[in-house]
């Protein structure tokens, strides 16, 4: 099995600049609309990073300073810029930007990993060119966390001695491109009382579960991210589901974006199963039901 002959997938991208000039990337599927900066009022005792709330068709949606929560020089105009409306992990909110430059279309495997030393402060999750430009991919996820952490529940005096036996037989994979998400979903795994493999990238997966398959930690079940530089997802689903050794996997494609419009991509993949980001009970809830799809309790 080699993860360089895997089909790619189509992406869309929104580029946009923030002060510095530099081109930024983030998923269309992520993006509701695009708006220029409405008036905005200042909450007290509100996220720095957060520049106020607008009232959007009567719903109010708390706007995030771009720059300042990625480390930027602050827009010149304050006011001025558009944002980019969002709709991930169960929420929506502003990101306040310069502007909005196109839409570019791609291969997944356009995208490329991070470079080599970008380091855990960085907020990007890939690279790709465009036209000879370098575009950074944006690490919504990590931006997101940073302002307002998803709540981790912890579970254990809440699962039944079943459900934790059923667990306890089930070797996880865990893989996200994103450290912030693979850390909230590890995070849930401790509080249930288990331990798991991680894996940063589908080709790390990859090499993770040929190294534990025939052994004692051989992996039964797989949570992985969709969105991913070089491979996502879904064809990583469709290379393990084309690999005899791992056809029988258990695979939950975990994402930020909304698991109903995913669900039809993930099937056809081959998928056992889809989850929108982020909700501890839920993760749990899912898990359990691999666990016992893995030991035959269910059909």
């Amino acid at each position: 099995m080699s993860s360089k002959n895997a089909r790619a997938d189509s992406l869309s991208l929104l580029l946009f600049t923030l002060r510095s000039g530099k081109l930024m990337a983030i998923n269309l599927l992520k993006v509701s609309e695009i708006i220029p900066c409405p008036p905005l009022t200042r909450l007290p005792e509100s996220h720095p990073h957060v520049k106020g709330v607008a009232t959007l068709r009567g719903n109010s949606l708390s706007v995030i300073d771009l720059s300042r929560a990625i480390g930027e020089m602050p827009l010149l105009d304050p006011s001025g810029g558009c944002l980019i409306v969002t709709d991930i992990s169960r929420s929506k909110q502003g990101l306040h930007v310069q502007g909005v430059s196109k839409i570019i279309h791609c291969l997944t495997t356009d995208i490329r990993p991070p470079p080599y030393g970008a380091g855990v402060k960085s907020f990007i999750t890939g690279v790709t060119q465009v036209d000879g430009s370098l575009v950074q991919v944006l690490d919504i996820e990590k931006v997101i966390h940073g302002i307002a952490p998803a709540p981790i529940v912890a579970a254990p005096e809440t699962l039944g001695e079943e459900d934790a036996m059923l667990l306890a037989q089930a070797n996880i994979l865990v893989v996200d491109d994103s450290q912030v998400a693979l850390q909230q979903s590890v995070l849930t795994l401790r509080n249930l009382g288990l331990e798991c493999h991680t894996a940063r990238s589908a080709r790390e997966a990859i090499d993770t579960l040929l190294e534990l398959q025939g052994t004692p930690g051989q992996i039964n079940v797989l949570v992985s991210d969709i969105e991913m530089s070089e491979m996502d997802g879904y064809a990583l689903t469709r290379t393990l589901r084309e690999t005899p050794d791992f056809k029988d996997l258990y695979v939950l494609l975990h994402t930020s974006l909304d698991s109903k419009m995913n669900s039809e991509k993930a099937n056809a993949a081959g998928a056992n199963a889809v989850l929108t980001k982020f909700s501890s009970p839920e993760l749990t809830q899912c898990l359990i039901r691999a666990a016992r799809a893995v030991i035959g309790l269910d059909s």
